[in-house]
């Protein structure tokens, strides 16, 4: 995948570096702390779930290497090779949970033997000595890098869960060592040498099943940009010269090159169909399963999978450019972006393990001075608890991993929200404003019904005549007339088995015959002569000055149409009327079920168009939408968003055109559709990459559930420091006698962070 940077508004650049050596939230607030202290940084946003810093900054004032020396300083690195972000951050967490599990199979190995001596002969004279050969690998070694990480934090004048790590656990192997060595100090004053090298090594143990497992958690909650990345073949079969193809790889891939495209392959990048015809399967793109025709002239996206046809294309985008890296580029984007609720976990983090490093001690020195026969093993246990049993890992992954989850979800069902904000204030969308054209229409006319096509002579006709016209509603004719299924809409509908294919008219004799006196006549219609015969195409009003009445059915007809909002476009020859069809801009089949299910849970619609009030009414009668607006400037669309929030309504606007964009801009979230202009998407917060219009209450949907989910994270990450930390520092011993330990903590602690991803993956199988 290529590179993420990218030119932003304003001379900045916006890019994602991977970081190593983050732990919990705490490392967070260093890393931001550190790049903000840089000059030119505008934005920072560190993401512990990605192990990644998004940062906005200005190119002339600083650079990637400069960054990166400001992140070393506060003990961390960042990666800033000029290879793949994307990739950087996959090897890193490919090697990081390789050597998590050499670590984690390691200490398992040692620990198991090492409770079994400490709790089935502590009293042998030998225990201590084999606890201390077997205890020490497992803390030194498997757990040096917590002693690194926490050195780094030291010389940096800061703290983060490393630091708690190792000080318990440093603290725990240091006392069993010096009662091992020297047992006689506690001996000759009447108490007995305890060791606790088992404790030590256990709490490494578990903490690292805790990060393996965490790990593992958070590459499932970033499966959809895995997915999305291997979408794309790595070679494709290139052109030649010659006209013969060659296997090549992606990276030499240039526009205008001529590409092969087999069955059954993805294909590599976005493109225009020169030769063939095929099915191709956009599900993966748009969200739409239903694969789409492709012939000569159609577009083509990377990541999209052909089915059993062959296809010569163009490549018109390449690496970066496609859409397909730009879905990943915005993905990545926004799991890296942070939603509002994780500032005040942010401003707990930065004080959280200074805190607890804080009651920890209080613990300590309230056991020796109340704690009685056994005071300073039990303040030192409490000591050793508290640090093990606090856990700013669990509050540094409850918002991000939910997000994460939720964007990916997004992401497989083609909605892409572009920042965490977006995704948390959608739930409380109370309105929604839909543009007609583009959005809830498919924005180009086609025809719906027609009468007298069954007639071979009046098709061929209307054919000739609107193949020369350069009217709009012309090509929606031809696009009829060609196309391979002509099947009725209404009653009076006659269909073709196979489509017209020609311009030539051809005589009773069989001889050819072309058209001849071709007249376009503005706001009317044309007229041409053919084999002979006058010809004319148009409006009512051109009928009627050429003396062919409308009576009868087909008057009953055309107020049928006319009721719907449908232009009638007329055939006659010098006689009599031949033909009928009626054009409207079809209704998305998708746009009833949608607004049902917005109107449903609650949310007022409204629908705005440029279009004269009877084609609009026609519509919002049609789609279920009881408050509409027609004929409406772009300026008047902006206004009416801006007067819904004034009555305190959280307002969506959807919309697809440029005209749309200053609405989209002003809406509390700007919804694009996927399929409209470049300026529209690059407003909207959200863009919905097909055309079904179900994505929206899906992203309504998928932001309530992503934003309940990460409500309960944070809810279980506080409240399991809350209870968890008195109850280590020794608060249910004067009622109960309870007394926790050390390794019964560090499990605990493992377990919060791992039981706060897995809360997140739920989102995965969440219906929307």
């Amino acid at each position: 995948m290529e590179t993420m940077e990218q030119a932003l508004n304003g001379g900045t650049l916006k890019r994602s570096f991977p970081v190593s050596g983050m732990t919990c939230a705490s490392c967070v607030a260093s890393v931001e702390r550190a790049l903000q202290s840089a000059p030119g940084v505008d934005q920072v946003s560190v993401n512990l779930a990605t192990n990644s810093a998004l940062v906005d900054y200005a190119p002339d004032r600083t650079d990637a290497e400069q960054l990166r020396k400001a992140v070393q300083a506060a003990g961390y690195d960042l990666v800033v090779g000029d290879g793949s972000e994307a990739m950087d951050l996959e090897r890193i967490a490919h090697e990081r949970m390789a050597a998590l599990k050499r670590r984690l199979w390691a200490s398992v190995a040692l620990s198991i033997p090492l409770m079994v001596v400490g709790m089935g002969f502590m009293h042998a004279p030998w225990s201590p000595w084999v606890q201390w050969l077997l205890a020490t690998p497992v803390v030194l070694v498997f757990g040096r890098q917590f002693f690194v990480n926490a050195w780094k934090q030291a010389k940096h004048r800061s703290a983060n869960m490393d630091t708690l790590v190792a000080l318990s656990t440093g603290v725990a192997y240091l006392f069993s060592v010096f009662n091992t060595v020297w047992p006689s100090f506690w001996t000759s004053r009447g108490l007995e040498a305890h060791v606790y090298f088992e404790a030590a090594a256990v709490v490494i143990t578990f903490i690292l099943l805790g990060k393996f497992l965490e790990e593992r958690a958070k590459a499932g909650t970033g499966s959809a940009i895995k997915k999305l990345m291997g979408l794309r073949p790595n070679t494709v079969m290139r052109e030649g010269p010659d006209g013969h193809a060659v296997e090549t790889p992606i990276a030499d891939v240039n526009v205008d090159d001529i590409l092969l495209v087999r069955p059954g392959e993805s294909i590599a990048v976005d493109g225009v169909v020169i030769d063939g015809e095929s099915y191709v399967d956009e599900s993966m793109i748009s969200g739409e399963p239903v694969p789409v025709p492709k012939t000569e002239g159609a577009s083509l996206l990377a990541g999209t999978i052909n089915q059993k046809g062959s296809l010569r294309m163009r490549a018109q985008k390449v690496g970066a450019a496609t859409l397909l890296a730009q879905i990943v580029r915005t993905v990545q984007e926004a799991q890296g972006s942070k939603a509002p609720v994780q500032k005040l976990v942010d401003k707990v983090a930065a004080v959280f393990v200074p805190v607890v490093m804080g009651i920890a001690l209080l613990s300590a020195v309230a056991w020796w001075i109340l704690g009685g026969e056994h005071a300073f093993t039990q303040g030192l246990l409490a000591l050793v608890t508290v640090l093990v049993i606090a856990c700013p890992c669990a509050l540094g992954l409850a918002t991000p991993t939910a997000i994460m989850a939720g964007m990916g979800k997004g992401a497989g069902h083609g909605i892409l929200i572009k920042d965490a904000e977006s995704l948390e204030r959608a739930r409380n969308i109370t309105a929604i404003v839909l543009d007609k054209t583009g959005t809830i229409t498919e924005g180009k006319p086609a025809v719906i019904e027609a009468i007298g096509l069954d007639d071979a002579e009046a098709a061929a006709a209307l054919l000739a005549i609107e193949s020369r016209s350069e009217h709009p509603l012309a090509e929606a004719v031809v696009r009829h007339l060609r196309s391979p299924q002509q099947a009725g809409h209404g009653p009076h509908h006659a269909g073709h088995s196979a489509p017209v294919q020609s311009t030539q008219w051809v005589d009773a004799t069989g001889a050819p015959a072309s058209l001849i006196n071709f007249e376009s006549l503005t706001g009317k219609g044309a007229r041409a002569t053919i084999g002979g015969t006058p010809w004319i195409v148009g409006n009512r009003r051109l009928m009627e000055e050429h003396g062919i009445a409308i009576t009868g059915t087909w008057r009953e007809q055309e107020q049928h149409w006319q009721e719907g909002a449908h232009t009638v476009i007329w055939l006659a020859d010098d006689k009599q009327l031949r033909a009928a069809v009626a054009i409207a801009d079809r209704i998305k089949p998708s746009a009833k079920e949608a607004i049902a299910r917005l109107k449903a849970s609650g949310i007022a619609v409204y629908m705005q168009t440029g279009d004269a009030r009877r084609t609009a009414q026609a519509v919002a009668r049609e789609v279920g939408i009881a408050d509409f607006r027609s004929e409406v400037l772009p300026k008047d669309k902006a206004a009416f968003v801006a007067g819904l929030q004034q009555m305190g309504h959280v307002v969506a606007m959807v919309g697809d055109g440029i005209n749309d964009s200053e609405a989209l801009a002003k809406a509390d979230v700007g919804i694009a559709m996927g399929q409209g202009s470049d300026i529209a998407m690059d407003v909207a917060r959200v863009t919905l990459i097909g055309s079904d219009l179900t994505s929206i209450p899906k992203a309504i949907t998928l932001s309530r559930k992503t934003v309940r989910l990460i409500r309960q994270n944070l809810f279980w990450a506080f409240i399991y420091n809350i209870i968890g930390i008195p109850i280590a520092a020794g608060a249910l011993y004067p009622v109960n006698g309870f007394l926790l330990d050390p390794m019964i903590a560090g499990a605990a602690m493992a377990l919060s962070s791992v039981s706060v991803v897995s809360n997140s993956l739920r989102l995965r199988w969440v219906k929307l």
